[in-house]
């Protein structure tokens, strides 16, 4: 056999055994797996499907749907610290060479040595 030809069928075998392992993705039961069972797991899995189903008094068309999103820590990173915490700090340390006094302000002064000791001691109100 030629090294050409087995290159192919090794290409074809491999191939066609990809096309077999790969099952389609199955209907998924429970559209919300990690919720507990409660009330407002129910009460949003039906509205989902009365504002979702087509010729329902409630139906709402895919142009006219809005998604809003609550900031409760499902959507954000929170360890090791906010998103938004990390941003504000890789910021003042962009910015410190603008202002010269933050070497020696807190909380600035704990950003800019890494010293978060010190910048959680300057309370919420410094944050």
């Amino acid at each position: 056999m030629t090294k050409l030809l087995r290159i192919l069928l090794y290409s074809y075998l491999s191939f066609s055994f990809a096309i077999f392992a790969v099952k389609p993705a199955a209907a998924q039961s429970d559209p919300l797996p990690s919720w507990n069972d409660t009330a407002a797991k129910h009460n949003i899995e039906s509205f989902v499907d009365r504002v979702t189903k087509d010729g329902s008094p409630d139906f709402v068309p895919p142009a006219e749907r809005i998604a809003t999103f609550d900031n409760d820590g499902t959507l954000w990173v929170e360890s090791p610290i906010y998103t938004q915490l990390a941003f504000a700090f890789d910021r003042v340390k962009a910015m410190a060479p603008q202002h010269p006094g933050w070497k020696t302000t807190q909380p600035f002064k704990g950003i800019l040595e890494g010293d978060m000791k010190a910048v959680a001691a300057t309370g919420e109100k410094a944050f």
